[in-house]
């Protein structure tokens, strides 16, 4: 059997209004939201008897998806916001996007901060990192030509 796709990267965030908010202004649309919780939730996580609010955001082309998770049981125990680029485990999402200058500057009013520079790779891509909500760490990249 052959894999299909994937479904959905997960982001566990503190704030998830604001996480939406920031993920609507990049492009992302607003699935739905939901709170899971009871035993059987945890049987699938490990984390046994479990709360959580989630909100699930799709890309304008409707194949991929962003899961952002707000864990109110239970309670977060490590927390890898601040990790550098070269730390190990979760690096980031990179999304495509047609304007990275005017997507720069939407992101801006909603707390992004650029990690180094935006950088141009040959004549195929411009390219950057940012810091978005709590600091979760986004890649942009604007195709040339």
């Amino acid at each position: 059997m052959a894999l299909k796709r994937m479904d959905n990267v997960g982001i566990v965030v503190e704030d998830l209004v604001a996480a939406i908010e920031f993920f609507a202004e990049l492009g992302l649309e607003l699935e739905g939201r939901a709170t899971i919780e009871g035993e059987w939730a945890g049987r699938i996580t490990g984390l046994g008897d479990q709360r959580v609010e989630i909100a699930m955001m799709r890309t304008p082309d409707g194949h991929s998806r962003l899961e952002l998770s707000r864990f109110m049981a239970p309670a977060v125990v490590e927390d890898h916001r601040t990790a550098p680029v070269n730390a190990l485990g979760y690096l980031r999402v990179m999304f495509a996007v047609d304007d990275l200058d005017e997507t720069l500057e939407r992101l801006r009013k909603h707390g992004a901060q650029l990690v180094g520079e935006v950088v141009q790779y040959q004549r195929a891509y411009r390219l950057c990192y940012i810091r978005g909500p709590e600091g979760i760490l986004i890649g942009l990249a604007q195709e040339l030509g």
